[in-house]
């Protein structure tokens, strides 16, 4: 019977890393390898070692796209840390019972697909929409506001797809905080501001950390909101990379940009597991 429950769970890790070795680390390989090849009007990918995928986007054009990514991720990643944590603070801090009730309802918006919800927010910002309908009624403006195909849009629908990715990292890692570092600091005469800042935050940073990076490289890559909240006005890397794939059809500057993507993910794990160990090291010593 052991022997049986050993062999079934041998299969299983062998299926995994077979799963994964094929239909994750394979293709990131390939597209790795892309990157250093070069496109031609006869195929998509001629083989050849070359940097010029990457030094092309070091041009004007795709410098800026990729400034402009980061920039409007990184205001979207902002947004939903300031609103998050405070809201995650109360949620670790409520009675069990409101607790759950919380939890579902920050959880309820991925029981449908975000596409949908992006498309619901359109009802919202038209010209003849809830908002503008909402406004005109009460006579705050005369005429109605011009609020699709906007950058504030986009950052509209970016904040309200990704905010959960951010409160339940913060609620993880603002429940697990020990209370009697709170109450250490107020008993040394430390302010609630200096409680908060000196010693709050640097215990729940691998929650800011992983909640930062789980909200900033998504938002870098929904092109889909971009492209239904913000017409052709507003380009993400997303948006980038896709319109290589699909509309260019320059495979190798789109695997160059992907690989640019996943080294920022690289980056921000290393920011949290660093993160993470300082806190470890805190709390031992």
């Amino acid at each position: 019977m052991r022997s049986n429950v050993g062999f079934f769970k041998l299969t299983v890790i062998v299926l995994s890393i077979l799963w994964m070795a094929i239909f994750a680390f394979a293709p990131n390989i390939l597209v790795f390898l892309a990157s250093f090849c070069s496109s031609s009007t006869a195929n998509f990918i001629e083989p050849d070692i070359t940097l010029a995928n990457y030094i092309r986007l070091m041009g004007k054009t795709h410098w800026d796209i990729l400034l402009s990514s980061l920039n409007l991720s990184g205001m979207v990643t902002a947004i939903c840390l300031v609103v998050a944590y405070p809201f995650a603070a109360i949620l670790a801090r409520a009675p069990k019972s409101v607790q759950q009730i919380m939890l579902v309802l920050v959880i309820i918006p991925f029981w449908t697909n975000s596409l949908v919800r992006t498309y619901a927010i359109t009802t919202m910002l038209n010209t003849s929409g809830l908002v503008n309908t909402f406004l005109l009624r009460l006579g705050i403006i005369q005429k109605p506001l011009a609020m699709m195909y906007t950058s504030g849009a986009v950052v509209l629908g970016l904040v309200y797809t990704l905010l959960p990715f951010m409160i339940l990292p913060l609620y993880a890692a603002l429940e697990r905080l020990d209370s009697r570092y709170l109450e250490a600091a107020r008993d040394l005469g430390a302010s609630p501001w200096q409680t908060f800042w000196k010693v709050m935050v640097p215990l729940t940073m691998p929650g800011i950390v992983s909640g930062c990076m789980l909200v900033f490289l998504p938002g870098i890559g929904m092109f889909y909101v971009s492209d239904v909240l913000g017409g052709a006005k507003t380009m993400l890397l997303g948006n980038f990379i896709r319109d290589q794939f699909l509309a260019t059809r320059d495979w190798p500057l789109g695997s160059a940009a992907s690989v640019t993507l996943t080294l920022l993910m690289g980056v921000m794990l290393l920011m949290y597991w660093y993160s993470t160990r300082r806190v470890q090291a805190g709390e031992e010593s």
